[in-house]
């Protein structure tokens, strides 16, 4: 899953990102208004965690605008004005898919982001299987034969688009814009280190095999 969080406290913006981060998602920051919804006309999220309270230009026209757009994410708003009114207006007058007020739990924010996710016309769903290995994104549980499996946040999603593949290669700029936020390299063999970790840990025999030119896929 990928997601855009436009948040321009500093501290805040950041322990977003780690968190999220920690929870498999591949998370990108903008800390203004204008920056959101460029990053927005050039990058496919999955879900845009957008504060009302931006820089240069507000969240409310963040919303029009990334609403109006060809293939638009899922907008989760969050604001510190909670009341009935507000979230009524974001919903209904700017278009917005969900609403969370300030201060929020944690633990709600992830909720709401995955099931915004699963809305969406391309999201992969929560629970994949294929060939006897099973990924649960909600509860972050990987198995392979009933075993479990415990896999860094990285290794998890890349193991969880794999299966959502059913068999079928992966190239690696997909697995890059699934999993890896904008500033990873896609020359780096960050990619290539990950995939060669999860492959000592679900196996042997090895079950991700590389096809030259094609990227990597599950092979049982």
């Amino acid at each position: 899953m990928r997601v855009l969080v436009a948040e321009d406290h500093h501290v805040l913006g950041r322990t977003i990102v780690i968190g999220l981060r920690r929870q498999s998602m591949a998370v990108d920051l903008a800390v203004s208004g204008d920056a959101a919804e460029r990053m927005c006309g050039v990058t496919e999220y999955d879900v845009l965690v957008l504060d009302r309270d931006l820089p240069v230009l507000s969240g409310d026209e963040v919303c029009r605008r990334v609403r109006g757009m060809a293939a638009p994410p899922r907008i989760l708003m969050l604001t510190a004005a909670g009341g009935v009114e507000d979230r009524v207006y974001g919903l209904e007058r700017l278009g917005a898919d969900d609403y969370l007020a300030k201060p929020f739990d944690f633990a709600e924010l992830v909720a709401r982001i995955r099931a915004l996710s699963r809305r969406a016309l391309k999201a992969p769903p929560v629970v994949v299987a294929y060939e006897g290995i099973t990924v649960d994104a909600a509860r972050r549980e990987a198995r392979i034969d009933g075993r479990a499996v415990e896999l860094t946040p990285k290794e998890f999603a890349v193991l969880h688009v794999l299966v959502g593949a059913g068999g079928e290669a992966v190239t690696q700029e997909e697995l890059v814009r699934s999993v890896w936020d904008e500033h990873l390299d896609p020359r780096t063999s960050a990619v290539r280190a990950t995939v060669s970790r999860l492959r000592g840990k679900l196996g042997p025999p090895d079950v991700i095999v590389a096809d030259a030119g094609e990227g990597y896929r599950l092979c049982r």
